[in-house]
């Protein structure tokens, strides 16, 4: 007789509690066509994320890392989580149409989302199911000139973008997204552990409890997490952790108070854990921030 198969682990609740700790904002400043050459220069902690709703263009970059030029042909997302300078070649007469929205993620390139992604995603809205309906109502607003306009709109590009997560994370394979935060939430039973540790950074982690959060045996939970997340546990708890420290600091909250907050048993211990991770004392860091 066959042993019953172990249940299937409980579905988590994935983002909330990373886009509670690391928020987005959106804010739009374009709809309608482009002709010709436009320019979209990097600044530092931006991203874009344009929705070319009908005609055709060509996209160019001059970063490495990234394809020098691409064709589009249909309506797309294009999604820049940060800063990388893009150009669009539309026709003098006729551009295509866009509706267009800068992204400033809390905490800039150190956003734990925007280090999972790659510097460009490019998806034909066909191929993207569920957006239809945010989509109508963004591109109702953009159309004539209502009261509310202008902030309705940065909401809806705010939910697109959750929404699009969402779907990256139901299709990490298709879309070939590298180790990292979300593929490690793509899989179920690493979820559960990765969401705890959004949820209570604080609390007394070990190797042993965040193999039994995901109801794995130590061994099997550290091999699987570094190769859906890219790292040991222990490098990824410290970096979330120290995530959450340069926004407390950054918003005014003491050292020994962010100690306390995180869990560490003293001010001086803290710091040994910044310094490891940020390069800096917490104090210098700060002062960097304020020069």
């Amino acid at each position: 007789m066959n042993a019953p198969l172990p249940p299937s682990p409980q579905p988590v609740d994935r983002l909330s509690a990373l886009l509670e700790r690391f928020r987005l904002r959106a804010h739009l400043f374009h709809a309608g066509p482009l002709c010709g050459v436009t320019h979209f220069a990097a600044q530092p902690g931006r991203g874009f994320l344009h929705v070319l709703r009908s005609g055709e263009m060509e996209v160019t970059h001059r970063a490495r890392g990234v394809k020098r030029r691409l064709q589009v042909t249909e309506p797309t997302l294009l999604f820049y989580p940060r800063p990388l300078a893009h150009d669009f070649h539309n026709a003098p007469v006729d551009g295509a149409d866009f509706v267009c929205a800068t992204l400033d993620f809390d905490g800039g390139d150190s956003h734990p989302l925007v280090r999972a992604l790659p510097p460009l995603l490019v998806l034909p809205l066909r191929e993207v199911d569920g957006l239809e309906h945010t989509l109508a109502l963004l591109f109702a607003e953009t159309e004539r000139l209502r009261c509310g306009q202008r902030l309705l709109a940065d909401r809806l590009f705010e939910v697109l973008v959750i929404q699009l997560l969402r779907w990256l994370l139901d299709h990490t394979g298709e879309t070939e997204l590298p180790p990292g935060l979300l593929t490690g939430l793509a899989e179920p039973r690493l979820a559960r552990t990765l969401v705890a540790l959004h949820e209570r950074p604080e609390a007394d982690w070990t190797l042993d409890t965040m193999a039994a959060q995901a109801g794995m045996s130590r061994s099997a939970f550290a091999a699987a997490f570094r190769t859906h997340v890219g790292q040991p546990p222990a490098d990824y708890l410290a970096q979330w952790r120290m995530a959450i420290a340069q926004t407390l600091l950054r918003g005014g909250t003491p050292v020994k108070a962010a100690a306390e907050q995180l869990g560490y048993a003293s001010a001086s211990s803290f710091s040994r854990a910044f310094t490891q991770v940020v390069g800096q004392a917490p104090r210098s860091w700060v002062q960097g921030l304020q020069g």
